[in-house]
């Protein structure tokens, strides 16, 4: 009887599991930095808790791609991006998580274009951005929405051609000019210029009215997993779980001492 053996080492890793096994876990190495950058004391008495939040999910044919954040009790950590090229039967993480940042909403194009939008998290909604790939997942890049900081998340967005796209940002009630921005990119979301700002919210002119309405992720608290499910008919079949909580971090363990 063979059996698979799950491996969560590095971003990049391939992580495997057979059908019915124990969910996946997203890979966290407790990190010093990483803790406190969010606000979190840990200790081997009373440690910190780490939580991974799926967010979105979308697919093309049999690939997918997951996005979300890890997280504390109060602060977010770090984006998460998973691609499968599988229906969901094994994964990895071909990008590493982006500190203070968390990635909301996804799109694949086509097998080779795809996009991942998020924002940065700490302390407060700022500096939309997205992460792009044009080899069907395997490299990504990090494009930032404005050369400038600016307040604010993705409300939508959408790419009706690999060079096209649209996207919305909502700035809050104190952005100058309205809280409202539309941007338009002609190339791929490597720059992006401002459309309109408005008061009220705008509407996408080329977006569907409904994205990858045969997927779907969803929390389960009885057993504190993310799900991902496919439509099958009036039903819905499971492609892959994910365990809510990833990490406990306690006392960082002090260095090793230098050899003399």
């Amino acid at each position: 009887m063979c059996r698979t053996i799950q491996i969560f080492l590095l971003a990049g890793a391939l992580w495997a599991q057979t059908p019915g096994n124990t969910p996946f876990k997203v890979p966290y190495t407790c990190s010093e930095n990483d803790l406190a950058a969010a606000g979190m004391t840990c200790s081997d008495d009373d440690p910190c808790p780490v939580y991974v939040e799926l967010s979105s999910v979308s697919a093309i044919g049999r690939k997918l791609l997951v996005t979300g954040n890890l997280h504390g009790p109060s602060a977010t950590i770090g984006s998460v991006l998973l691609v499968s090229d599988d229906d969901g039967a094994t994964w990895k993480e071909p990008s590493p998580p982006i500190a203070g940042s968390a990635l909301d909403q996804s799109q694949w194009l086509d097998a080779q274009h795809g996009w991942a939008a998020g924002e940065v998290q700490v302390p407060l909604s700022r500096d939309p951005f997205f992460l792009i790939t044009a080899d069907g997942g395997a490299t990504w890049r990090q494009k930032e929405i404005a050369e400038d900081s600016i307040p604010g998340e993705i409300m939508r967005f959408w790419f009706d051609t690999p060079e096209h796209g649209e996207l919305i940002v909502d700035g809050g009630r104190s952005a100058e000019g309205g809280r409202y921005q539309m941007f338009e990119s002609n190339t791929g979301g490597d720059t992006w210029s401002v459309v309109s700002k408005t008061s009220d919210v705008p509407k996408l002119r080329r977006t569907p009215g409904l994205i990858d309405p045969d997927y779907r992720i969803g929390a389960d608290s009885r057993t504190k997993t993310y799900v991902v499910e496919k439509r099958n008919g009036d039903d819905w079949s499971r492609l892959a779980s994910f365990e809510i909580q990833v990490a406990s971090c306690g006392t960082p363990a002090e260095p090793e001492p230098d050899a003399k």
